[in-house]
């Protein structure tokens, strides 16, 4: 049954009501206040699903070992490196004074290169 049957008048339904509002100001005068239309960043949203934060979520849904194969399998084992090359001498020290202990590292300069013989 429409609302307009039972009262006899035609309804009048607003989708967005105006949020606006009629007083009385100290003169007698009617005074018109209208309301924000929005405030900017203060508004408190209490939702029933919150976000979780980057790492709560990380955590929770990084790929799990579920296969046999994948639970049983070790780390890789990498060969060991290579020796340096004998340009590149590492000198520690081991009466250093401070608690790290300091690295020096010499390098020998390239050989001079020979200049250029015109031909011809």
């Amino acid at each position: 049954m429409f609302a307009s049957a039972m009262f006899g008048a035609q309804a009048l339904s607003l989708r967005n009501p105006p949020s606006t509002a009629l007083l009385l100001g100290p003169s007698g005068g009617v005074v018109r206040i209208e309301a924000p239309r929005h405030v900017g960043g203060l508004v408190i949203e209490c939702s029933s699903r919150p976000q979780k934060k980057a790492t709560a979520h990380h955590r929770k849904t990084r790929p799990r070992k579920t296969q046999p194969w994948d639970v049983k399998r070790k780390p890789t084992v990498y060969p060991p490196l290579p020796p340096l090359p004998p340009e590149w001498t590492l000198l520690s020290h081991d009466h250093s004074s401070s608690a790290s202990a300091a690295v020096e590292v010499s390098v020998i300069p390239p050989p001079e290169a020979q200049p250029a013989t015109p031909s011809g």
